[in-house]
Order: C-alpha cells, then structure tokens, then sequence
C-alpha cells in the first residue's frame, strides 16, 4: 500500500503561480512512477505530468507544457508539480498517482494507476 497526500493548492490570481507536493509513504518511493492528473467540475480527470522512476522522463499535456513542471525526490519521497503563469482553465482538483514501473518508464494513462491521493483544490480566478 502506498499513502500519498497531496498540499499546496489553494486560490491565486491568473498569472500567478503554486507549487504543489505530494508525499508518498508506506513503500519504496522510488519504485513507483509517478503522475499528476486534474480533474475540473464536469469533466472527466486527466492527466497533467508524469515522471519516471529515475527522473529522467517527464510527459507533460499540451496545455501545461510551457508552464509545468513536474520533479521528484526520492530521497524525501515527494513528488512536485510546479505551476506557473496559471489561467482559469486550469481550476480543478488535482491529484497525485503512483504506479508500478520499470526505471525508465511512465505513463498518463489513468487506469495503469494503482494509488491515488486525496487530492488538493486548485482556483485560478480571472
């Protein structure tokens, strides 16, 4: 079982900028790739960035991709998903997820992964 939580989100103004995190327990953090994923009233949840086990391969969607950033640290168990120049669009519920993966590997299909976080609520106001 892994436990993860999710903090950092709360109210900004657009143009401004969070950083959120998520702290993962009950496992080897390192043996899991980890994603983030977003989920906005109505629509269905999907994903944001997502890194590999090393480190070294990041997908990030085409929306974000000039302005997130995602990073982990094995050593604390934590994975980030720093967030700049937010817009309205980008208001939803975010989550952090953990699958089982090879070193290399990631993936932004939702279903591949097996823990989920609480998520935490992000709201860009115009």
């Amino acid at each position: 079982q892994v436990l993860l939580v999710e903090s950092g989100g709360g109210l900004v103004q657009a143009g401004e900028s969070l950083r959120l995190s998520c702290a993962a327990s009950g496992r080897t953090f390192s043996d899991y790739a980890m994603g983030w994923f977003r989920q906005a009233p109505g629509k269905e949840r999907e994903a944001v960035a997502v890194i590999s086990r090393s480190g070294g391969n990041t997908y990030r969607e085409d929306s974000v991709k000039d302005r997130f950033a995602i990073s982990r640290d094995n050593a604390k168990s934590t994975v980030y998903l720093e967030m700049n120049s937010l817009k309205p669009e980008d208001t939803a519920v975010y989550y952090c997820a953990a699958k089982r993966s090879d070193y290399y590997g990631y993936s932004y299909l939702l279903w591949e992964y097996e823990y989920w976080g609480q998520g935490t609520q992000v709201t860009v106001s115009s």
